[in-house]
């Protein structure tokens, strides 16, 4: 599996378990259960009482989150193994809870440059200055 296609399970895994205690768990649930909708509806009841767990598991203690996180990208990433064509939908539920996301629950960007010659690339996750006098 390519870098990119990690990443996306990544940041939508962080993206699904942050949101699990919060207000906007119903919106993590709904958009997950959607994408295994159109992708692979018979296991839909399946994810949604195993999303119902883990957000179960992450209420009784916060200290889990990471492994919930891991849980839920090594299944993304399944999932994305079997069907490349799943990054879309991925794309689409990042686009949708992003902004609901709390931020620490906002997941990783990847951002790639290549420069040649004698060029200078920039790179950051917020603001630049640059002075180059």
């Amino acid at each position: 599996m390519d870098a990119e296609l990690m990443a996306l399970a990544s940041s939508a895994a962080t993206t699904v378990v942050g949101m699990m205690a919060t207000d906007g768990w119903e919106s993590a649930k709904r958009a997950v259960a959607a994408v295994w909708r159109r992708r692979r509806p018979e296991e839909v009841e399946t994810i949604e009482a195993e999303l119902v767990e883990t957000r179960t598991e992450l209420l009784t203690n916060r200290q889990t989150e990471g492994e919930l996180q891991i849980v839920w990208r090594t299944r993304l990433r399944s999932l994305l193994a079997a069907d490349p064509e799943l990054a879309g939908d991925l794309r689409e539920l990042l686009a949708e809870l992003g902004p609901l996301a709390p931020e620490a629950a906002q997941g990783s960007r990847v951002v790639r440059g290549t420069a040649s010659d004698h060029a200078t690339i920039y790179m950051a996750g917020g603001d630049v200055h640059v002075n180059n006098r």
